[in-house]
């Protein structure tokens, strides 16, 4: 029996987020904490979408800050599935700050995060394959495939 295929554009997540001033630092810009938290969501609801399953994220790969976002901007996450294992699913999320007075846009961070699809008994559960459509998807997929890789190796090596 073939699995269940799929391509990204079928679970991707773009939200929103007004930076209010509970979500700043003494700065006055969004705490980093916010921003993984959100990251975490918005990812999580792409890989939830694409398996129509539970999930539980396994990794979260180095993120940097690369701008500020200050209160009252606007916090733009877009989310999309990158590759699948056979229960696995790379989701690559973009976050961007939108000055809401002038609509100019900054992309201020980045990360992957990697999601296990469970069972009814929270077993690992295959997930649809993913099938890239663009050029820009597949070259995200191949990407993906040498980050997979790149973790299993440091997860064998106990690091």
């Amino acid at each position: 029996m073939s699995r269940e295929q799929k391509n990204p554009a079928d679970s991707a997540v773009e939200m929103r987020e007004l930076v209010l001033p509970n979500d700043t630092n003494s700065h006055g810009n969004v705490l980093g904490g916010k921003v993984l938290h959100l990251m975490d969501l918005a990812c999580a609801m792409v890989a939830m979408r694409h398996c129509r399953r539970p999930v539980v994220t396994a990794a979260m790969d180095n993120v940097e800050f690369l701008a500020p976002i200050p209160g009252g901007h606007f916090m733009i996450l877009k989310a999309m599935v990158n590759h699948t294992g056979r229960s696995s699913m790379e989701v690559g999320v973009r976050v961007e700050g939108e000055d809401p007075r002038t609509g100019d846009i900054t992309h201020t961070s980045s990360a992957y995060l990697t999601f296990v699809a469970l069972d009814d008994l929270k077993n690992p559960v295959v997930v649809p394959e993913l099938v890239p459509t663009s050029p820009e998807e597949e070259r995200r997929f191949k990407e993906a495939v040498g980050r997979s890789d790149a973790r299993r190796k440091h997860r064998q090596k106990g690091d």
